[in-house]
Formats: C-alpha cells, structure tokens, sequence
C-alpha cells in the first residue's frame, strides 16, 4: 500500500462509524486528518486525541454538511492549517426513514440537504483547490440502498443514487486535472444506525448476505484508503460495492 504521508484529508462526519474508522486508517498511513462533525464534539476531539498519538495531525471542525458556508468555512481553516487539500471524504450522513405515504417533506428535505447537497457543498468548497493543484482524490459515500432501493427508505435511497450520478458526471469533468471521484457503496455495516435493528431483523438481514455477517466499519475504510492512495490513480467514475455479497 502506497504511504499517504505529507496527504491532508478531510473527513465530513468523522467522529463515529464509517467515518472515524476512515479517520484512523489514513491517519495511520501518514496522512493528516480533518474531520467534521455536527453535534457529537466529545467523539471527535477524542478521536482528534487518539490520531495525535498516531503522530499525524488531526484537527475537528463543527460543520453542519447542508451548509455551503460551512463547507467553505472548513475548506477555508484546513487550508490555513495544514496548507493543502489532497483527499475529500463525503461521508456524512443521516437517516429519516418511513414510507412514503407517511414521510414529512421535511424527512425528505433533511435527507437530501444533508446526504446529497452535502456532498456538492463540500466538493464545490475543495474542488477550486484540487485543480490549481492539479492532483486530488475525492471519495463519496454512498450505499448499496442507491443501487437497489430498500423499503421505507425512498429519501435516503433517492440521496444516495444522487450521490452516484453526480459522481460521474464530476469525474468526467476533472479527470484531465488528475482528480479522481469514486464512490463506495456499504452493504450493511456495524454502527450506531445498524445497533437499532432486533435480534430478530439482524437474523433476516444475514439469510440476504452471502458472507452471513455485517462489515464492520474498517473493512469500508480500507477500499476508502486504497481509492485514496497512488494506487487507485487510473480508477474514477466508478462504484465500488463493499456489502458481502448482497447485491449480487
């Protein structure tokens, strides 16, 4: 694996799960991580603390992703810290979820402001940067559920299948910058959004998976960590799907 070190990355909804499993793979190839949050700022300056001790530099900013100020905000003050901007990470994400004959359009607006526009905010933030430098990777964080559709899930689903087409069409776009976009799409992973599910529906969820479990949240960051890396240079445009077999 080709080494991140002297890379800056930011992370947007690093402070748990995907996100700080990502945070702490880069950090220890070298890389210097930023990680937004929103609410959660124990979690992040404890993770902030734990790359520190890493020997990599670290730094959490508060960002609300729905926010194009915010996103500029913190584009704005890594640059200021560490100079540069190598690696975007759009991960930040949330759930509303419910039929939609019983969604609010504010269930619907969340997701999409947040998962989508998100994602456009902190990529339009970063990507001026990138093409003066000439070089950037930028990895968005989708889901199977982009692919495929769950029920009950038509917001976070339309979110994520956003997610890919704006993907490409960047990709496409930047390509002859050097700038690679990727997505990856989790199957079902290990966190605070999986933990809610019974015993009983986690049960169900492994007779749909060949490989009978859920990932855990590492096993996402190191397909993140490989996209991020010299290695995946020829890559872009692309989904990677990362979900046991799911979808296949």
């Amino acid at each position: 694996m080709a080494s991140l070190k002297d890379k800056v990355a930011i992370i947007t909804g690093g402070s748990r799960g995907i996100g700080r499993a990502i945070a702490k793979a880069l950090a220890l190839e070298g890389c210097s991580i930023a990680i937004t949050y929103k609410s959660s700022s124990a979690q992040a300056q404890e993770l902030v603390n734990e790359i520190l001790n890493m020997n990599s530099k670290a730094l959490a900013i508060q960002a609300d992703s729905a926010k194009f100020e915010d996103a500029q905000r913190v584009v704005d003050e890594v640059l200021k810290n560490f100079g540069k901007i190598d690696i975007l990470i759009n991960n930040a994400g949330i759930t509303r979820d419910n039929l939609l004959l019983r969604m609010s359009e504010e269930d619907w607006d969340e997701v999409i402001e947040t998962n989508l526009k998100g994602v456009f905010n902190f990529t339009k933030a970063a990507i001026k940067h990138m093409i003066s430098q000439r070089s950037g990777k930028i990895i968005n964080i989708a889901s199977v559920v982009g692919l495929i559709g769950n029920p009950g899930q038509a917001n976070y689903a339309a979110s994520k299948a956003g997610i890919i087409g704006f993907t490409k069409a960047l990709a496409k776009e930047v390509a002859s910058r050097n700038i690679q976009v990727n997505v990856v799409a989790p199957g079902y992973v290990e966190t605070e959004m999986t933990e809610k599910l019974s015993e009983e529906q986690k049960k169900r969820l492994f007779e749909l998976i060949p490989a009978k479990r859920i990932a855990k949240p590492e096993e996402i960051a190191y397909v993140v960590k490989f996209l991020a890396s010299h290695e995946a240079d020829y890559i872009t445009g692309q989904v990677i799907v990362v979900d046991g077999g799911l979808t296949a």
